[in-house]
Formats: C-alpha cells, structure tokens, sequence
C-alpha cells in the first residue's frame, strides 16, 4: 500500500516538473517574441514612427504675403493694407462649436450677424483651418481673451492684413474690390496650379484691378515649422522659417485727381466718361455714373482716408486675408517688371 503511494507520488512530481518546463519554455518564447517586436519597431521601423511623432509634434503653418499697394500715376495710393486682430475658430479642434461661441460671447462681443456670418461661411468654405468669428477686435478684447485663452480650446487670436481705400468709391470700378476664396475661386486655383501658394489665404481680387492683377498683388507664401502643444496651441518661436515674398506694387496710368473732379461733375446723373493721354494712350479718369454706384452697393469697401488701422468700426467695413506674423504694409516693387496700364475697367500691360 505504502509503494503504491510512493509510485503515485513520484509520478506526480514528474507530470509537475513536466508543466513547469513547458510553461517556462512558453515564457521564453513569448519574452522572445515581445524582444523581437520590440527591435522591429525601434529599429527597424524606427524611421516611420519618429517621423509620425515629429508629425503630431510639429505642424507646417503657411505665411501668407503683403498684397501689393495699387497706385496712380503720381504715386497716390489707392490701395493698402493695415493690420487688426481677429477671433478665429477651429472647427476641428473645439468640442462644441455653438457651446464655444456662446461662452465667447460672454467675454468678447459677438453679435447675432457674426453669428450668421459664421455659419454662412462655415456651410460655404471648405478645407479651412480656422473661421473668423468677429473682426477687427479692440486692444481691451484681445487682453481679456489672452487671460482667459485657456478656457477656450480651439480658439486662437490671429493677425491680419485688411484692404483699404483711402479715395473711398472713387474709381471703384477701375480698382474692383476684395471677396472671400469660394469653391468656384478654389477650383479656379486649382486648375491653374497655384492652390498651393494660396494656403492661409483666405480672400482674392473679386473684380477690376484687384482680380486681373491677382497673381501679381499676391505675392509668394512662407512657411513656418512650430511645435505645437496638446491642446493644438503653436509654441514660439517657430523652429524655422521660410519667408514670404511680398507681392509687387501696381501703378496705374489713372489720375486720382481728375478721377475725382469727373466723378463729382456727374453728380447724382448717368452717364461715363473717358479721357486718354495722346502722348502715351493711358487713360487717365474714366468715370461710370452708373457702374460707380453698382459697385459701392455690392462691395465691402473701408473709406478712412486717415493713417492705416485707423478704422476701428466693428463689422466687415474692409476685406481681410490671412497673416500669420508679417504685418508689413509696404511690399517691394520690382525692378525688372514694367508697369501695367489700365485701359478701361481692363488692365493691360504698358508697351
């Protein structure tokens, strides 16, 4: 009875000793396979996964340039830029959209016009980083936002350039007007082959000379390299940066002077007028009763003839597009390019 025990026992010392010997042999495979995983990532992939954690670490931000200015013939400028803060969104980094705008507005005004703009323009742009809620913001706003930044994720106060015509709507129909991208502007882009270089900008020339000279008043877009935090916020100082080239100045043939005397001679009648140089076939007033008034009507146009930024009246009194920190309004003016002449509502190039 006593051997039979003794066999018993030993037999399960040995079925014991077997299982502890398969689980330990199991354990050194698995080590073995998380040891060869572990090398598979962090040296053989390990190219792949640093440049993704660079990715989430560090964004690409576009530099939109300086417009060029647009002048007459006698160096008067027609058209320029000053620069205003606005209060922009993120749609893709805020939780609640209407939730953030609603504690917004219990800090900064935010009226329901901006309201309706906002959602009109978030139905209609597409592929936008970020959407102005209110423009042009005071220096008592922009201090209480930066106090409260952190309450607000995907909220961010950006720089801005505006357009601005010191001459108001004289010449209006000649000079054109300013207009946010839309899908038809974007397609046009992109069909052209120059979407690239208008990312972070946000408006283009609409009509006269602002959409024929374009591309010219534009400029070339820089970039940025920033480290961003969790919440999606830029740190500075960027890591490095590629600077935009400011577009080129515009001279135009046109005599702001006698513009103005030809506009105030029709008065409230219709009727156009038309004079051109014999000397050199520039046009120098050219006046549309008609047009002139159109235009004023369908146009968002800043008529301060005081020192750039003095207009500081809340709504879209002037026409804005992105900057991210050049403000500079005095674009250079290329030696090599030879001035357009303006023939008419359109542009063409001096001979």
């Amino acid at each position: 009875m006593g051997a039979a025990e003794l066999r018993n026992y030993e037999r399960e010392v040995h079925q014991f000793q077997l299982r502890i010997g398969v689980a330990g042999i199991a354990v050194v495979i698995g080590f073995l396979l998380l040891a060869a995983r572990f090398v598979y990532l962090q040296v053989v992939q390990h190219d792949i996964y640093r440049a993704k954690a660079e990715d989430n670490r560090i964004s690409i931000v576009p530099v939109p340039p300086n417009r060029g200015l647009i002048v007459d013939r006698n160096g008067l400028v027609l058209a320029r830029n000053y620069s205003g803060y606005t209060l922009e969104i993120f749609p893709r980094r805020a939780k609640s959209v209407e939730g953030t705008i609603d504690e917004l507005s219990e800090l900064i005004e935010i009226t329901p016009r901006d309201r309706r703009l906002f959602k009109k323009l978030v139905a209609e742009t597409r592929n936008a980083d970020s959407l102005p809620i209110r423009t042009r913001l005071s220096d008592e706003e922009v201090a209480k936002f930066a106090a409260n930044r952190y309450r607000f994720e995907g909220v961010e106060i950006k720089g801005r350039l505006f357009r601005q015509y010191p001459y108001g709507d004289v010449a209006s129909h000649v000079l054109g007007y300013m207009g946010r991208i839309d899908q038809a502007d974007q397609a046009r882009l992109e069909e052209d082959g120059v979407d690239a270089n208008y990312r972070g900008t946000d408006y283009i020339g609409k009509a006269g000379v602002e959409a024929s000279y374009q591309h010219e008043l534009h400029g070339t877009t820089g970039f940025e390299r920033v480290e961003i935090d969790a919440a999606g916020r830029s740190k500075l100082p960027p890591l490095s940066r590629t600077p935009s080239q400011p577009g080129n100045n515009i001279a135009l043939t046109l005599d702001m002077t006698l513009q103005q005397v030809a506009e105030n001679a029709f008065g409230e009648r219709r009727g156009a007028l038309v004079a051109i140089e014999p000397a050199s076939g520039g046009v120098l007033p050219r006046s549309s009763s008609a047009s002139a008034r159109h235009a004023a009507r369908s146009t968002t146009r800043a008529t301060s003839s005081s020192a750039a930024g003095a207009s500081a009246t809340p709504g879209p009194a002037a026409t804005a597009w992105s900057t991210s920190t050049s403000r500079s309004s005095s674009p250079r003016t290329p030696t090599t390019t030879r001035w357009p002449t303006i023939s008419g509502s359109t542009p063409s190039r001096a001979s």
